[in-house]
């Protein structure tokens, strides 16, 4: 792998752990609260962990890409990773 290549995955694995102590912050403010907003955090939940397979999934695709294909694959990793940053703000803005 291309210096480049490291580097960016290094730093979308940083990403990754980054979001998922967010994640645990706010189930720990879901369970102190009440059971309607319980309910719509579990809806929110599984959209999280879903979106955050989907840039799990990404980044080890990443990791065994080639040389050639690693700058393509790169541009899905990034939307994965926005669409999962923008579920976890939303959550968090919610439990705020």
């Amino acid at each position: 792998m291309s210096d480049t290549r490291n580097e960016y995955v290094e730093k979308l694995k940083n990403k990754i752990d980054e979001l998922n102590s967010e994640i645990e912050k706010i189930e720990l403010k879901a369970d102190q609260a009440s059971t309607e907003t319980k309910v719509k955090f579990e809806k929110q939940k599984a959209e999280l962990r879903s979106r955050q397979k989907e840039v799990e999934s990404r980044l080890e695709e990443l990791k065994s890409a080639s040389d050639a294909a690693w700058e393509d694959l790169k541009s899905g990793a990034d939307l994965a990773w926005d669409a999962l940053s923008n579920a976890v703000k939303s959550a968090k803005n919610h439990f705020e």
